[in-house]
């Protein structure tokens, strides 16, 4: 129903009045609170205040309008936008609150240290990814990476991909020179063209073709997972037809050969018809950049709350997490787990006050911190941002993101080196083991395609092995020998620390 303008006291946007709240420095975020005692829960529900529907006070689904914002891409044609954001209003959800619901279930047991994440992906998809070959490579080698960590650990996994989303990315300015021409720097399939110069300027119809390859590629992998290919009895159709390294090709058939010999002894058994044992679930995830989309794919679930519909897991950019921003008031009032990027720009004490502002609550499973200092700043950096959650009694997930902190320019090449990746890896859980904390999780840019784009590893790729099948457009990721590596170490480091003080020393 049309509100007349004169009664808009919120930042609700509507497709008739065409009516944007301007950001002024008296509209301020909410201050920032600590946590509440189950008392104080319980006073302000029978006060009726928004706790009891699951909406934060003073937040509405548009109230980030008001706010400064960061990273969004400059459309030419506002009444473009309106329409394309009122189309995805209307559009069914790609993902479930009760799924959404699960997921920060399990987050909460990762907080807890009962399981460990695998997150990974590429570093932006693009359309033509949307592909059954393309899908499936992701899937299988998230799935074998899993099936070593979950034997070699005995650790409980959540799987979670940057997948059927991850179509925006931040840049650094807005305009780049490609050619000789000076044109808008590539955010993404959903904002503009990588290939096509003439189509940089950032057209908002894209974020309607972000919806339906995302919705078709979550279809897809709903139906892979369901029929039977996660099944545990067949490992062995997961293919390794890429995998190059002999040794760690007989590291995983051995491993598959005991799983499936431990199978047939349950089956014997009877106990063998366990659903769980022929199917896995697989997250989706992106990061939360564009609040058009963003926001045009939230829904309000009676008695719960706002959930963001678009994706199971969101997380928000170093480049967005500004207190006062768009970003983090959004973000606040969504349902959703959410991951907030930590690295060497992150001041301690403002990321305490941001995981306070977005869970004033202290929700076990709310908020994962994904760090990522870089190989040699683990050691300093990390301690301080530990400390200072600790002392102020947040329960967060942790979870480390090799990549980022550890990218270079190698003959004129972006890249990374595995033992950067895995220095920073091993450093971060070490630096967890000494403060206390669980390390609950690894977040990679990865592919279960045979590309040349992270130097290192039991293959010895070296620089001028890059060109040979470099396919990334955006940052360099993991092929599947890398990434099947990094699994058996990360398994390995994992069965150390469960083996007590002895063990954690190998």
């Amino acid at each position: 129903r049309h509100v007349p303008r004169k009664h808009q006291t919120l930042c609700h946007w509507h497709p008739h009045c065409n009516h944007y709240p301007r950001y002024s420095k008296a509209n301020t975020m909410p201050p920032v609170k600590r946590a509440r005692t189950e008392e104080e829960v319980g006073v302000a529900a029978t006060n009726g205040i928004a706790l009891n529907t699951g909406v934060p006070e003073g937040w509405a689904l548009e109230s980030w309008r008001a706010r400064p914002i960061q990273q969004q891409p400059q459309y030419p044609d506002e009444a473009k936008l309106n329409t394309t954001v009122k189309k995805l209003t209307q559009l069914p959800p790609i993902v479930q609150a009760e799924e959404v619901d699960q997921l920060k279930a399990y987050l909460a047991e990762v907080a807890m240290g009962k399981r460990f994440i695998l997150q990974g992906g590429d570093c932006a998809e693009r359309f033509q990814d949307c592909h059954q070959d393309l899908i499936q490579s992701k899937i299988k080698i998230l799935l074998q990476m899993s099936l070593v960590l979950v034997w070699g650990a005995t650790v409980p996994l959540v799987r979670i991909g940057r997948i059927a989303g991850q179509y925006m990315k931040p840049r650094s300015k807005p305009m780049e020179t490609v050619e000789g021409r000076e044109v808008h720097s590539y955010k993404g399939d959903s904002i503009n063209s990588f290939d096509n110069l003439d189509e940089r300027v950032p057209d908002p119809t894209r974020l309607l073709d972000a919806y339906f390859h995302s919705a078709a590629t979550m279809n897809y992998l709903r139906g892979l997972l369901v029929s039977g290919f996660a099944d545990l009895h067949h490992p062995e159709e997961w293919d390794l037809s890429f995998v190059r390294c002999s040794s760690k090709r007989s590291e995983y058939t051995a491993v598959v050969e005991r799983i499936q010999h431990a199978l047939n002894f349950m089956q014997s058994c009877g106990l063998g018809s366990d659903p769980s044992m022929s199917k896995v679930d697989v997250f989706s995830s992106h990061e939360g950049l564009v609040l058009d989309f963003e926001s045009a794919m939230t829904r309000h679930v009676p008695g719960k709350g706002y959930y963001n519909l678009g994706a199971h897991f969101i997380w928000i950019g170093d480049r967005t997490r500004q207190l006062d921003g768009a970003h983090v008031e959004y973000f606040r009032g969504i349902r959703n787990p959410v991951g907030c990027k930590v690295g060497p720009t992150t001041k301690p004490s403002e990321l305490v006050e941001l995981v306070q502002a977005i869970n004033p609550t202290n929700e076990p499973g709310r908020i994962t911190l994904i760090t990522r200092f870089g190989a040699g700043n683990v050691k300093e950096m990390l301690p301080a941002v530990i400390k200072a959650v600790k002392e102020a009694g947040l329960i967060v997930v942790w979870e480390c993101d090799p990549m980022h902190g550890n990218t270079k320019s190698v003959l004129g090449t972006k890249t990374r080196e595995f033992d950067d990746i895995l220095s920073e890896l091993l450093a971060t859980f070490d630096v967890h083991q000494e403060f206390g904390t669980w390390l609950g999780g690894i977040h990679f840019e990865l592919t279960g395609e045979n590309v040349t784009e992270c130097t290192g590893g039991s293959t010895e790729l070296a620089a001028e092995d890059l060109s040979r099948n470099y396919q990334s457009f955006c940052d360099p990721r993991l092929n599947c020998d890398q990434s099947l590596e990094m699994a058996f170490l990360v398994a390995s480091k994992l069965a150390a620390l469960k083996a007590g003080p002895s063990g954690a020393k190998q």
